[in-house]
């Protein structure tokens, strides 16, 4: 697909931005460690994530995709993971090659750029601001921040008005299913990067990047 048309792009932060499961990993661990349980092995927590903290704590504690905990201990283990999280938010994650490069790159062309995650906006613009890139964003938007998440396309919407663009000139960059799904529901392009948490042959998106900076060279030379 050519890219040429779009005029802003938002981001997905972990998985796309950032590769944050060893701290996400530790802040739950340490959260089960509190509560008596063992530790779980990094993958499995990897599996787990993509879709808020709220649902990784349920499916941390009970080791379930589709797992829900017990209300209070759902309310212990929460208070615990954001703690530990928030204090920890950046021990080990990282961007990843190119992301750096190419979100410069994207603002050569005075492209507006935001970030459309499903953590939480009181962690997401900290680790944003921990990484050295929270002023590349014209906008943050998590979670938390509207009355819906991904995969509604409600977020992608939003970033697009915000932003002063219709939902068609809006690339939606994305590691996950959800992201494909809210990109998809807003009308917006979905572009998915071939690094991230998720198997991006299984994501049906219109374009497919190995890194950040091949945006910039779609946008420039299609």
């Amino acid at each position: 697909m050519d890219i040429k048309h779009l005029k802003a792009f938002a981001f997905d932060l972990d998985g796309t931005l950032s590769d944050s499961i060893a701290d996400l990993a530790g802040a739950a661990n340490r959260m089960r460690a509190a509560l008596g349980m063992p530790p779980l092995e990094q993958a499995r927590i990897q599996s787990h994530v993509g879709d808020g903290i709220a649902s990784l704590v349920h499916r941390a504690l009970t080791d379930e995709r589709d797992g829900v905990a017990d209300p209070a201990l759902w309310e212990r283990g929460y208070t615990l993971f954001v703690t530990e999280y928030a204090a920890h938010l950046a021990d080990h994650t990282r961007l990843y090659p190119g992301v750096l490069d190419g979100l410069q790159l994207l603002k050569t062309l005075q492209l507006p750029l935001a970030v459309v995650t499903n953590k939480s906006e009181r962690l997401a613009v900290p680790l944003l601001q921990k990484l050295g890139i929270a002023d590349l964003f014209s906008l943050v938007i998590g979670g938390d921040t509207l009355t819906e998440k991904k995969p509604s396309g409600l977020p992608v919407r939003h970033a697009a008005e915000v932003m002063g663009v219709e939902a068609g000139q809006l690339g939606m960059v994305g590691d996950s299913v959800n992201d494909v799904k809210a990109a998809r529901a807003a009308g917006a392009v979905a572009i998915a990067v071939s690094y991230g948490y998720e198997d991006v042959s299984t994501l049906e998106a219109d374009v497919v990047v190995d890194n950040l900076a091949q945006l910039y060279d779609l946008m420039k030379n299609g």
